[in-house]
Order: C-alpha cells, then sequence, then structure tokens
C-alpha cells in the first residue's frame, strides 16, 4: 500500500477552483501550503471555512527566487497547480500575462519541482485546449487545437509538461475539466454574471444568440474528481474531467432568470466573440474508471449557485469587473 503524501502544496489556491480543492483537502484532514499572488481574482475570503488549516504565500508563479524559498521552507512532497490567467474575453484584449503566467510560470513550477524532488505534479488545465467540436466528444488522445490565445497558453503548459515526464521522467498528471461553476466565481464569467446583473434588474448580455453549447460540472465535484485523481491517477497520464451536462449558453440563462423570477426581456444579445468555440464536449471514462462520477446534476446545481450569489451579491459588489 502506498504511503499517503501529506505534504501538498496548491498553487492558485485562493482562485475559484483551487480554493474549493483547498477546502477539500482540509475536510479531509490535510493542512496544505497555499501559493497564491492574489490577482484580481483571488480572495481569501474563499478559504474561510478551512479554518486557517493552511499556510499561506503572496507569490507569484513566476517569481523563480520567491518559489524557491517556499518549497524549501515547505519541503512538500506534491503539488497541484490551479495557477493560471483563465478568462478568454481578457486573453483576446492581451495575450501577455496569459503566457507569462500560464506558461513561463509553468516552467518555473516544473523546474523548482524537479530540484526538491517532488513525487507528485497535478496539472490543472482546460478541455480548451481541444478546440470546438461539432459532434462526439473528445478523448485525451484527441489533437490539441486550441482557438484563443488563453486556450493557447495552457495548450502550451501541458505539452511543456509532456516534454517533462518523457526527458525527465517527470511525476506529473495533467487534468482537463469542462466548464466549472458554483458559489465563490468570479463575476466575469457567464454564470456569475448573468446572476448578479439579474439581482440588480439590470441587462443580462448574451454572445451573439447564445447557442454556444459548453459542458458544465459544479465546483465541489470537480475538487473531488481532482482529488481522485492526485490518489490514484497514473504519472505520466491525462484525465479529462467532464459531467455529460450539456446545455445551450441561451438555456443556462434562462434557467438563472427563471430561479430569480425575472423576465427574459433583460437578455441583451451582443456581439459575438472573436473566435468563439461553438461546443465543447468531453468522453470522461478514463476517470470514472478511478472510482469518480459527478454527483451534482446541473438543475440542483445551478440552483444552489444562483442562491448563493443571491445571499452574497455584497462580495460581488465588492469586486471590480471588468467585463
Amino acid at each position: 500500500m502506498r504511503k499517503r503524501i501529506s505534504k501538498i502544496l496548491v498553487t492558485g489556491g485562493a482562485g475559484f477552483i483551487g480554493s474549493a480543492f483547498v477546502r477539500l483537502l482540509v475536510v479531509r484532514g490535510y493542512h496544505p501550503g497555499i501559493i497564491d499572488n492574489l490577482s484580481y481574482a483571488g480572495d481569501l475570503e474563499r478559504l474561510k471555512e478551512a479554518g486557517g488549516r493552511y499556510k499561506f504565500y503572496r507569490v507569484d508563479i513566476c517569481d523563480k527566487k520567491a518559489i524557491d524559498s517556499v518549497f524549501k521552507k515547505e519541503r512538500a512532497e506534491a503539488v497541484v497547480n490551479f495557477a493560471a490567467q483563465t478568462h478568454v474575453d481578457r486573453s483576446i484584449v492581451n495575450a501577455t500575462p496569459f503566457v507569462g503566467t500560464n506558461i513561463a510560470g509553468t516552467q518555473v513550477l516544473l523546474d523548482i519541482s524537479r530540484k526538491y524532488k517532488i513525487k507528485k505534479f497535478i496539472h490543472i488545465s482546460t478541455d480548451e485546449c481541444y478546440g470546438e467540436i461539432k459532434r462526439g466528444r473528445f478523448n485525451e488522445g484527441s489533437p490539441l487545437r486550441p482557438n484563443s490565445p488563453y486556450a493557447a497558453s495552457k495548450a502550451a503548459a501541458d505539452l511543456l509538461i509532456k516534454s517533462y515526464v518523457r526527458t525527465y521522467g517527470f511525476p506529473a498528471v495533467i487534468i482537463r475539466p469542462c466548464n466549472n461553476y458554483g458559489p465563490w466565481q468570479y463575476p466575469e464569467k457567464l454564470i456569475p454574471v448573468i446572476s448578479c446583473n439579474a439581482l440588480k434588474d439590470q441587462r443580462v448580455p448574451v454572445y451573439a444568440k447564445g447557442l454556444n453549447v459548453r459542458e458544465w460540472l459544479y465546483v465541489q465535484d470537480c475538487a473531488e474528481g481532482i482529488l481522485k485523481v492526485f490518489n490514484r491517477g497514473k504519472d505520466g497520464e491525462i484525465y479529462n474531467l467532464g459531467s455529460g451536462k450539456e446545455k445551450r449558453n441561451i438555456s443556462v440563462v434562462k434557467d438563472i432568470l427563471g430561479l430569480l423570477g425575472k423576465s427574459e426581456s433583460l437578455i441583451r444579445f451582443v456581439k459575438d466573440r472573436p473566435g468563439h468555440d461553438y461546443r465543447y464536449s468531453l468522453n470522461w471514462l478514463k476517470i470514472s474508471r478511478l472510482g469518480w462520477k459527478p454527483k451534482t446534476d446541473f438543475a440542483a446545481g445551478i440552483r444552489k449557485t444562483v442562491n448563493w450569489y443571491k445571499q452574497n451579491l455584497h462580495w460581488v459588489e465588492a469586486k471590480i469587473c471588468n467585463i
């Protein structure tokens, strides 16, 4: 029986998905170290439920000297990397931060992890690396055809990691989740934007006619899937993390408006995003063989999410949104 890895560093642990993973680790008895530069999308409020059962380092993953210092102090055995620039629209306006954090920052983590002989490196990627698919589903061997600067930067990081696995025998695993949703998501993504605008009786923007299709996974289920791969995944492998719950954007918007008792007249169709992918869909049979499957259906998950935003509108309004 393998000895449990107990000393874990979580990069981007104050972000949306990263914080959900940290909260899960704490429930499972871990006391992780967290690295986060607290950019506009990071927030330690997300970690209140963790009750301080973690060590926090405000460090940018591109700062090699500072990262080295944290690794030396923590003596971590494993790294779970969520740290990234993630918003497609921002990458279209300015790709430079995405190249810096998502590629160069990943390289810093890889080199320092090798130096300190990390036993496991879990990298959180995205289904957007595959590009769009009109029919069927992407599997882990599908070619990478990213269509936005964000997706391209994540695909580049994946290729860099794969090169470290091949060249150095580096113990890395790549996870590609589908679209996450849930409480604490920064108000620039679809579901929080629609929820918060509708709560304030403001127009809700929808690209083109809202016909783009996304696969939706509740963030807690995603965190549990990542932990399953952490505990049972095979080094050098890639795992898709999907739900099978596909919905057109316009359908999601109408679901939210219905839950809030708001009129669909609030919908405002706006000019489409450049290079907008039509549909993402993942084959996640591989991770299911590890004993994971999502627990939260979309109807229950979106209800919990919308109710959270209703009760925490003050948190959203405190954020600086540049959508």
